[in-house]
């Protein structure tokens, strides 16, 4: 049964089925673009490419019909190795709630055995036309630690704005204009078999029962669902183009700072390009910050590769740090039996980030890399990296997969 709602054209079609037409046709438009230029063109990059377009449907339709009211507002997991783009961070789990700077929220939880978290107050995620990050907090800068539970409430305060704790220990945030999202980066760095933590967000100021949608707002959100997908799968892959032009393959240059990103972020990029027989030897000094990593990433999509089956990622309590000072890794799809390996998968192609978050002063590492022929791998490495055996690479590996199920758990 339609609901007799009329489009304004006088088709006599009802408006949600109109919408529901339109929804599909973009995403049918988008997929076509897949099969050529600007997007990787090979076959094994194009199936993945359509892989990620459909999580990207189920990431953009979930945001914009299940999580598209501040007023009944829940956290989406998204943005992480669940549901992908952008580069997530492989020690964070993403969470993205909509709100209302007009109204009051209150997010409740206990950190369990995440390290940290940053709750980022933004206009828009960075492929949206508006974006930026408003306000930042740090759970450690707010005193809150390792198991503790803790209790936020966002908006409502004096003109002034002042971060305040009451008589019963909840922390009062101010909510600044323009703020559309309430996001959250867990941090695990230990990567244990231990409770992630857990996050509750409320609306304070709603009353009475949520109206039924209607056809026109189905249709916005239809509309906000489609353009999402668009812009995500168009922004990423023309975003690691342009980082790829504006540098040479197989080396660094320089550190990144967003604009309107998180304050404390720091990058480094390195698009690596190398044959069967090749391997990436990076050498820097040890970033001077509280949290860095060595990660590594697919063309066009941005995603992690294989967080699960893979060592594709290394921070800074996983790396070994040889002299105290400095940090040597290898960048190869054969295990080259020293510790701090990270495994392409077999890719040609792809990015090597150096992230570091809450720089100490304004000393930046310089990272350098080389291009070494696999079998002259072992003379062109440090004599005192540590030798990994495949056992130890193979127990390595399931002490990882045993804190993603964890930390991924439903």
């Amino acid at each position: 049964m339609t609901s007799g709602v009329a489009d304004e054209a006088g088709s006599g079609e009802p408006i949600e089925l109109q919408a529901w037409r339109d929804l599909c046709r973009r995403l049918e438009a988008v997929g076509e673009q897949l099969l050529s230029a600007p997007y990787p063109v090979e076959e094994a990059d194009r199936v993945e490419g359509f892989a990620h377009l459909a999580d990207q449907v189920l990431c953009w339709l979930g945001w914009s019909l299940e999580h598209s009211d501040p007023a009944q507002p829940f956290f989406m997991r998204q943005n992480d190795l669940v549901t992908q783009w952008g580069g997530p961070n492989a020690d964070n789990v993403y969470r993205h709630a909509r709100i209302d700077p007009q109204r009051r929220y209150r997010i409740r939880g206990r950190m369990h055995s995440a390290e940290d978290f940053i709750l980022a107050l933004r206009a828009g995620f960075m492929h949206q036309q508006r974006w930026g990050t408003l306000a930042q907090y740090t759970a450690s800068d707010l005193g809150i630690s390792v198991g503790d539970a803790f209790e936020l409430e966002l908006g409502g305060l004096s003109e002034t704005g002042d971060v305040t704790i009451d008589a019963d220990g909840v922390i009062h945030l101010p909510l600044p204009e323009g703020a559309v999202m309430a996001s959250i980066r867990e941090y695990y760095i230990d990567w244990t078999a231990d409770e992630p933590a857990t996050f509750t967000i409320e609306c304070l100021d709603t009353s009475g029962d949520a109206p039924r949608v209607t056809a026109t707002q189905l249709a916005g959100r239809f509309d906000e669902a489609a353009a999402g997908v668009e812009h995500s799968m168009r922004y990423w892959n023309q975003y690691m183009i342009d980082e790829r032009a504006a540098r040479v393959d197989n080396t660094f240059a320089g550190s990144l700072k967003l604009e309107k990103g998180l304050a404390a972020a720091r990058y480094a990029f390195c698009f690596w390009n190398l044959a069967d027989d090749e391997a990436l030897v990076i050498d820097t000094d040890l970033p001077r910050s509280r949290y860095w990593s060595f990660q590594l990433y697919v063309p066009g999509w941005f995603e992690t590769v294989d967080p699960v089956t893979r060592l594709t990622s290394r921070n800074h309590t996983q790396a070994e740090v040889l002299d105290g000072n400095r940090i040597q890794m290898v960048v190869s799809s054969a295990d080259p039996g020293v510790h701090n390996w990270l495994d392409t998968g077999g890719r040609q192609q792809g990015l090597c980030t150096l992230r570091w978050f809450w720089p100490e002063g304004d000393q930046e590492p310089t990272p350098t890399a080389r291009v070494v022929a696999v079998r002259e791998l072992r003379s062109a490495l440090d004599p005192a990296s540590m030798v990994t055996t495949p056992a130890q690479r193979h127990a390595e590996l399931a002490t990882r997969r045993s804190h993603l199920a964890w930390r991924f758990r439903v």
